[in-house]
């Protein structure tokens, strides 16, 4: 069973057949193709809105637009959406037509079909707002893409036999997680008389049947430890079907538990969407009985199914997070291990479903091993050049939990002195005074502030920002986004310089979801509403394609959120933050009362890369980060390529609940709102 907090999920808007033609960087703060990209939304809005709940006729057939309209990105009370229990989805591919509708791209191998092990589909009970409800259906019956418009939205017939799914949330990134490949073998499917035996433990069971696996490296699900003298100790979670090479280096869930990383004895896992059963599996069996601790935001419905989950193992126990702010989520991602050698932290970007670490492009920083300090140690021993220490205590603090105050105690006894990276938190509250600069984007400000240094030309140094969901930003540009915002991504050291540097955001297309692993139910994780996207049009000239050919994951969807500040040729960084936060008020804050107040409504958490905590005065782009290198490099592995690639005037922004039926996608599907 997956249980997840309510919110908006995602979609997409107008399909293409190709990639449209590589866009040179843009270099101001609007995109070169803003007006197309305008131009082209209004014309999509024009023909699909109107008012809440009215049906539409229009080249994407007929739908609905729901009901689920809010400033702040339809987010709901953590817990109250409530959904039909579903059915596990059920092999609706076989037979599958006999190669992609897009084709094998230039140089690619015919992948070879493993069978889909024996293992229990996830309970029919799932919760999740919209979009994923939508993706799951989607998948549960999908619509084939079909050459005559008169048979373009029929469903396909549901097959009885099928296997589980898992559907996932994740604050303003509402976000169904499913796996898939884009090419599929020229054969047809293994008669039922000739299949394989079935392994327990090759793979977790996949939403669209045995067809939808294809070889991946043997060593996929082994335990590997990355490189030790890794500085910067960021790494990318491994993706099925990639090359071998792009998975070195990379980690997935059943890596970190490993006891290859310590003997664990307890652990803490905050989140936002949870399968609890998946997760126990996930870790290794000497340890799967001890003790953890489950930190979520779920309230009344969903908290019940979230404790029934655990009923089975008696050894998850729960803690609530305090959400006293409207539309506010505990999205926060952190791994707390004590092991008998020490203690560790991992700050990820997955949610703890399966579907986060197949085939999507997920990030993660994990910290050293940090030892025990001796007995009768100073309150301040064990603190870092960063004070990484006290800040995790003030962040676990600010939960008012009697639950976390052991791992407080467990903390302070440990030391940590070896972390180079800021903590930069945000927990719902109001703030004033001193207290404005703890949390949020202001906390994000102050850290730059104090630790870097301005740079000649600064005002040409672009900001980066890549993520997952989008958030209400209001009418225009100022009201938020170049405005506070802005200001914090441009402050560099205590220059009084107040650039207006190039803003590149990367978010994904129609094109790119629908050329995806997963297809278009890829975009049940990328939770752009039309609602929400209609009110800002403006926003769309800062668009950039997701392309990441340096990492292999030009088709794994993001759902890892990074932040930067680059220099005009791409090739260093002013700094670096990976997080949890989307671009949303909701995750980074917004001002308040002329300036003196800040709201923040959600829990999230992330790491800052600064130079100068590494000895450096910037950080170098890494070109070529996987394989992983056994020796020391500080390069730094950006999980995307740079320069980003600006939208064409052909290009949209994912939009979720819009039809897309005028092109299929890699599994030979459309997607069709109803």
């Amino acid at each position: 069973m997956v249980i997840c907090g309510g919110t908006t999920n995602g979609d997409s808007v107008s399909a293409r057949t190709h990639f449209p033609a590589h866009v040179p960087q843009c270099c101001s703060v609007f995109c070169c193709v803003c007006s197309p990209i305008s131009a082209g939304l209004t014309g999509i809005f024009a023909a699909h809105l109107s008012k809440r709940g009215m049906s539409q006729d229009s080249q994407h057939g007929r739908w609905t637009i729901s009901s689920s309209e809010d400033e702040e990105e339809a987010l709901p009370l953590s817990g109250t959406t409530t959904s039909k229990p579903q059915q596990p989805a059920v092999s609706s591919h076989i037979p599958h037509q006999s190669a992609s509708p897009l084709g094998p791209e230039p140089g690619s191998v015919t992948a070879q079909v493993k069978p889909e092990p024996a293992q229990s589909p996830v309970s029919s009970l799932a919760i999740g707002s919209e979009a994923r409800q939508l993706a799951a259906k989607n998948q549960l019956n999908p619509v084939k893409y079909e050459t005559s418009p008169s048979l373009a939205g029929k469903r396909k017939k549901e097959v009885p036999d099928g296997s589980g799914w898992a559907l996932s949330d994740s604050d303003d990134d509402g976000d169904v997680k499913k796996k898939g490949v884009s090419n599929l073998p020229k054969s047809t499917p293994p008669s039922p008389k000739a299949k394989k035996p079935k392994v327990k433990t090759e793979r977790p069971p996949s939403p669209h049947g045995r067809l939808y696996y294809v070889d991946e490296p043997d060593d996929f699900f082994e335990s590997s430890i990355p490189c030790l003298n890794d500085p910067y100790r960021f790494y990318l979670n491994k993706v099925t079907g990639l090359d071998r090479k792009y998975n070195s280096g990379a980690l997935h869930i059943r890596d970190i538990l490993s006891p290859l990383f310590g003997t664990l004895k307890e652990s803490v896992q905050f989140n936002y969407c949870f399968d609890i059963a998946w997760m126990v599996e996930q870790y290794p069996s000497e340890f799967r009985d001890r003790p953890v601790l489950i930190v979520h935001g779920d309230k009344r419905e969903a908290k019940a199914r979230l404790v029934q989950q655990a009923q089975p193992f008696p050894h998850v126990k729960f803690c609530q997070a305090k959400l006293d702010i409207a539309f506010g989520t505990h999205h926060t991602k952190m791994m707390l291990l004590w092991y008998e050698e020490g203690f560790r932290v991992i700050i990820t970007t997955s949610n703890l479903i399966r579907a986060d670490w197949y085939q999507k492009t997920q990030g993660m920083w994990m910290s050293p091993l940090f030892p025990r300090l001796p007995k009768g140690s100073s309150a301040s021993a064990g603190e870092s050049p960063t004070f990484f220490k006290r800040d995790l205590l003030e962040y676990l603090a600010s939960y008012r939990a009697p639950e976390l105050e052991e791992w407080i105690q467990r903390i302070k006894e440990h030391d940590l002195s070896e972390t180079r990276v800021y903590l930069v938190g945000s927990t719902p509250g109001r703030y004033v005074g001193s207290d404005m600069e703890r949390w949020g984007h202001l906390r994000l400000r102050k850290l730059l502030y104090d630790h870097t240094e301005p740079i000649p030309g600064e005002e040409r140094w672009p900001v980066i920002g890549q993520f997952s969901s989008i958030g209400s930003m209001g009418l225009d540009k100022t009201k938020w986004l170049t405005g506070e915002f802005q200001r914090t991504m441009t402050t560099l050291g205590k220059s009084s310089l107040r650039s207006d540097p190039p803003m590149h955001l990367l978010y994904p297309s129609v094109e790119d979801v629908r050329t995806s692993l997963e297809g278009y139910p890829a975009g049940g994780s990328l939770p752009y509403s039309i609602q929400t996207a209609q009110k800002q049009l403006w926003l769309h000239s800062f668009f950039h394609r997701w392309m990441a050919n340096t990492t292999g994951r030009s088709h794994a969807m993001p759902h890892i959120k990074t932040y930067m500040r680059a220099s005009p040729d791409f090739t260093q960084l002013a700094w670096f933050f990976v997080t949890s936060a989307n671009l949303s008020k909701a995750a980074w804050g917004a001002l308040e009362k002329n300036n003196t107040q800040i709201m923040v409504r959600s829990y999230e958490l992330g790491v800052l890369y600064v130079p100068s905590a590494f000895g450096m005065k910037t950080f170098p782009v890494h070109k070529n980060p996987f394989p992983a290198s056994s020796s020391s490099s500080f390069s730094f592995p950006v999980p995307f390529d740079l320069p980003p690639t600006c939208y064409s005037p052909k290009d949209q922004p994912w939009i979720w609940n819009i039809p897309y039926n005028q092109a299929p996608d890699t599994h030979g599907n459309i997607w069709v709102p109803s």
